[in-house]
């Protein structure tokens, strides 16, 4: 009995820290399939024992959420559904009844609120009992109805996502490879949970509903199905969901999973929800499940394989991802010899080492994962050297993860992928300069520092004598380069790439600070993390950085190669200096809300997404209207001001 409970003990910690770097953190220390049998094994000893132990993930939903969006208490809590991965367990637990089978989609849930016609209320799942308010973010969603027909209260869940179309449209748009989001949960978690809903607009997160909660008045003829197709006549866009019986379940659920490849939304299972609303809500519920649902997750296709090697491959942070690199063998359809292993921690618990016979699948029938390690030789010959330049590796642990760094700052590979980011679009915007003709440079000596770039020219013979150049690339190279010289301050900053430092982060940090670049760069970490989206760590990163001799040296110099476009010419006019405004509400005046936005920034003032005692000014055409951002600003005594009333102040 003690062994057992100790051993309980030991998984739910480990759960609960597996569980905190996803839910909290948008990252991940372990695999779906190793938390799933970890989980269940819990399960297991929690039932075999009569023993729960403070703090199981069996009886605790989510974890608390700590950003700086608003909180709130949901009416009623929102539980996490049981789950099986056997049809036979569907079908017994469907018996005589009628069912609706959907996708369990893999995002981020969110109850909405509907009064008179409009949406006045988001709030994400947190932690199943407190949430956090994210409605100016749900109004830029890119499918969800602002407006309804019916007026009286309605109160619906669903789960925003982003689909795997635009994950990768996203992705694409981002040069740097080691900037790229992971997989497109993280991606719409971070997208939701914004504090500037400009963000969530630009990554078009997509809203599915799949359960309504109330909607009182309305006759559905206690049918889930009935529900689905009214939420579709109000203008909502429904979970795909096929009525089922335990009888032609089995198909149903081949035919989803026939889909899975093709399907743009993310999902990690199936739903089983009771077609009949009394009969599901009379079975009650338990401490953590309800009883009118259940949730199917896939019967994960595993092989057997033989580890061929860990590959290292170092990024521009310095950080040396292992790959394993496998026998190939057919998954889902497709061929695969290749897996990431993200970390040193998931290596030593797998106790990874070559030659092992290892066991492999692909999660959520899409990405390759190391299911398990069958002989588990252990975790050897971690490279002392970085594989690119040679320099001295370390280990570092950050967050309880143990990853591997190299700490030589003129490696090849930071240099390669630094100067990769720098000419990017979304910087410096140099054509003519991809990676493999940066190496080239850098191996040949010709680049060490930004500045390098613009003195090419001092290298001429020996670049147009260069494999796959020539003199009118050449000329081509050097016209872009001058080009290029004549820049922005924010694509400049952008362009250092400085840890966590995207181009949005870039202009609201040009912007708060009056895009006086020397006050930027020796600022402290107070006035950092008083810019909108700049937390603890960003700071940090941000004062490590300029805290570097050498790179203030390459900043100096790299300066001294630029013209940068006199945007605080524009901010001289600061007659908005210290007021923050609101915009909500069709503009008439104005191209949309952001071009009215750019005119107040241009002016000095702020432009925030919700209503708060630090708001200044309302501005929304229809200032009688009774929409909560009006309640609002007249709780808290902030003008509400028209269109005009904003252009006589202009």
């Amino acid at each position: 009995m003690e062994d057992r409970i100790q051993r309980m003990k030991e998984l739910v910690s480990t759960l609960r820290q597996a569980g905190k770097a996803y839910y909290q953190e948008s990252r991940e220390i372990m695999s779906n399939f190793e938390y799933d049998r970890l989980y269940d094994e819990l399960c297991s000893l929690e039932k075999e024992t009569g023993t729960i132990i403070s703090g199981s993930p069996t009886q605790k939903v989510g974890y608390e959420v700590l950003s700086e969006l608003p909180k709130e208490t949901h009416e009623s809590p929102m539980l996490s559904l049981d789950k099986t991965k056997s049809v036979e367990d569907l079908q017994s637990w469907l018996g005589d009844q009628k069912g609706l089978l959907s996708w369990k989609m893999d995002g981020l849930t969110i109850v909405l609120t509907y009064e008179g016609g409009g949406l006045t209320k988001a709030v994400t799942r947190g932690n199943g009992e407190i949430g956090e308010v994210i409605t100016p973010n749900a109004r830029v969603f890119s499918n969800i109805p602002l407006n309804i027909s019916y007026q009286g209260q309605l109160i619906l869940r669903g789960e925003a996502v982003i689909t795997y179309s635009d994950f990768k449209r996203i992705n694409e748009e981002i040069e740097d490879v080691d900037a790229r989001y992971k997989n497109p949960r993280n991606l719409c978690s971070g997208s939701v949970r914004q504090l500037n809903s400009q963000i969530t607009a630009e990554r078009n997160v997509h809203f599915e509903a799949f359960a309504l909660v109330r909607a009182a008045g309305v006759d559905f003829g206690n049918s889930r199905k009935r529900q689905f197709e009214w939420l579709r006549e109000q203008g909502f866009e429904v979970v795909d969901f096929k009525e089922v019986t335990a009888e032609n379940l089995p198909e149903a659920v081949n035919g989803f999973a026939e889909a899975v490849e093709s399907n743009d939304v993310p999902s990690d299972g199936l739903v089983l929800t009771f077609d009949d609303i009394e009969y599901g809500e009379s079975l009650g519920r338990t401490a953590k499940f309800p009883r009118n649902s259940i949730a199917f997750k896939w019967q994960d296709e595993i092989r057997e394989t033989r580890l061929d090697y860990i590959e290292w491959s170092a990024s521009r942070t310095g950080l040396i991802n292992p790959v394993a690199v496998f026998d190939p063998v057919e998954l889902e359809g497709t061929t695969v010899s290749r897996a990431s292993v993200h970390n040193l921690s998931i290596m030593e618990a797998l106790d990874l080492g070559q030659g092992d016979t290892i066991t492999v699948y692909k999660a959520n029938m899409i990405i390759p994962q190391i299911a398990d390690n069958l002989t588990r030789s252990g975790v050897r010959d971690i490279p002392k050297e970085c594989p690119v330049c040679g320099g001295a590796t370390q280990i570092k642990q950050i967050n309880d993860v143990k990853s591997l760094y190299c700490t030589n700052p003129d490696c090849q590979a930071k240099k390669i992928k630094s100067f990769t980011l720098f000419v990017s679009r979304d910087a410096l915007n140099i054509d003519g300069l991809s990676e493999a003709t940066l190496e080239k440079f850098i191996g040949a000596g010709f680049i060490h520092e930004y500045a390098d770039i613009f003195h090419l020219e001092e290298h001429k013979d020996a670049i147009v004598e260069m494999e796959g150049l020539g003199q009118k690339s050449y000329d081509n190279l050097i016209a872009s380069i001058k080009t290029a010289g004549n820049t922005t301050l924010p694509r400049m900053v952008y362009g250092l790439g400085i840890a966590g430092i995207g181009l949005a982060n870039a202009k609201m940090l040009c912007r708060e600070f009056k895009f006086d670049f020397e006050k930027m760069r020796h600022a402290q970490a107070d006035e950092l993390v008083a810019v909108d989206g700049i937390g603890g760590v960003l700071a940090q990163a941000w004062m490590d950085y300029f805290a570097s001799e050498k790179n203030n040296l390459a900043v100096d110099h790299l300066l001294q190669e630029l013209t940068i476009e006199e945007e605080q010419a524009e901010a001289s006019d600061a007659r908005f200096e210290g007021i923050t405004f609101v915009i909500t509400g069709s503009v008439e005046h104005f191209a949309n809300r952001k071009e009215l936005q750019e005119v107040i920034e241009g002016k000095g003032g702020r432009v925030t997404g919700s209503v708060t005692a630090k708001t200044t000014y309302l501005i929304n055409n229809d200032t009688a209207s009774n929409s909560s951002k009006n309640k609002k600003a007249k709780d808290l005594g902030v003008p509400i001001i028209s269109e005009e009333e904003f252009l006589r102040m202009l």
